[in-house]
């Protein structure tokens, strides 16, 4: 391997100069008292500055002095003096007649071997789009967090709205019709309990406990009568989960424990209602139980409502399967979702890659 030939020292000065001047980012080679010794193309075309009158002039007196600032002199005097090295130092670059740049300067003292000889190498980033960029994205997302309760405010009112149109039509209708419209009143009230319950969470992971025992109070204030010995409890785990998977759970939940009140408890017969959560793994079993008269047999067996076609379609959506047990006495359905297999997430990956 041929050996390299030392340069020149006026030949190294001359090399250093130019890999300055060429740098596609703007910076400056300053001496111990702060004087340029040279100037990149890019910095002084970003900031106008004559590249012919840029060395040998001291960097406070770049254009019209508006390099001379006060905290800038003091942090590169730390820099010079060992004491300090500018890593992200951030200052506004005023000039008459512009607008203000916002700049992220970095200082570093050069160790070249030359202890008497301070050299100083200031890297200039210009941050103003960028910062603007970020100012305009906060200013978006807080206009769309204010339209969004904006939007949850208005949905409530016509939950409300819905709800109390109902009641009054149902009063009007012959009986016949009433059930359907008491029916589609606690439908109405139930989706109003979810859909405040999420706004409470903002948006963010929902503590499902708490989600529950909120969601059943609801339903039992609006569904069980005053002489109706009847309760809904929850036995869930403390776990979160993110907010469009507690809507489909508090949906199933809400549809699971509706069919129960109608069917479970005829008459004046009262009883309980358990509403229950559990994660195992990475799955999980949601279940609604409880102690009434039990699956019809025989030739009174009611066919599948609209209640269990939205809770078999909600459990599809999230990979769970719906399974029904005799609770002797009563019935519990349960919504069981396993923990993925290797084979599901290798599934899952190919059609990540796929799309």
């Amino acid at each position: 391997m041929p050996s390299l030939t030392p340069l020149h020292p006026d030949a190294s000065l001359r090399l250093a100069l130019a890999v300055v001047a060429s740098s596609s980012i703007p910076l400056l080679l300053l001496d111990g008292d702060f004087v340029v010794i040279a100037a990149s193309t890019t910095f002084c075309e970003a900031f106008e500055i004559d590249p012919l009158t840029a060395p040998g002039a001291e960097i406070f007196g770049l254009g019209a002095g508006e390099w001379n600032a006060p905290r800038l002199r003091s942090l590169l005097s730390a820099t010079a003096s060992g004491h300090a090295e500018i890593q992200a130092y951030e200052m506004d670059l005023k000039r008459k007649g512009r607008d203000s740049r916002r700049l992220v300067l970095k200082a570093q003292k050069l160790d070249y071997g030359d202890d008497d000889s301070i050299r100083l190498l200031l890297t200039v980033a210009d941050v103003t789009d960028a910062r603007a960029a970020e100012k305009l994205k906060d200013d978006l997302l807080r206009e769309k967090a204010i339209l969004l309760q904006e939007v949850q405010h208005r949905v409530a009112n016509s939950l409300q709205i819905i709800a109390s149109v109902l009641m009054q039509s149902a009063r009007k209708v012959p009986e016949a019709a009433r059930s359907h419209l008491h029916e589609a009143h606690h439908r109405v009230m139930s989706i109003a309990a979810v859909q405040q319950q999420l706004v409470a969470s903002r948006l963010g992971d929902v503590e499902l406990r708490a989600y529950f025992t909120q969601l059943c109070q609801s339903l039992g204030a609006s569904m069980i009568a005053p002489d109706k010995q009847v309760s809904i409890i929850v036995n869930a785990d403390a776990v979160s989960v993110n907010a469009d998977i507690s809507v489909s759970l508090g949906l199933m939940v809400t549809e699971l424990a509706i069919n129960a009140l109608k069917h479970a408890f005829p008459g004046q017969r009262g009883g309980k209602i358990t509403v229950g959560f559990h994660a195992h793994g990475q799955g999980w079993t949601l279940s609604v139980a409880d102690d009434g008269v039990g699956m019809p047999k025989g030739e009174g067996v009611v066919k599948p409502g609209l209640g269990t076609s939205i809770v078999e379609a909600l459990a599809r959506q999230l990979q769970a399967d719906v399974k029904l047990a005799d609770a002797n006495p009563g019935t519990c359905v349960s919504i069981v979702r396993a923990g993925p297999s290797p084979a599901d997430d290798a599934a899952g990956d190919e059609r990540e890659a796929a799309v």
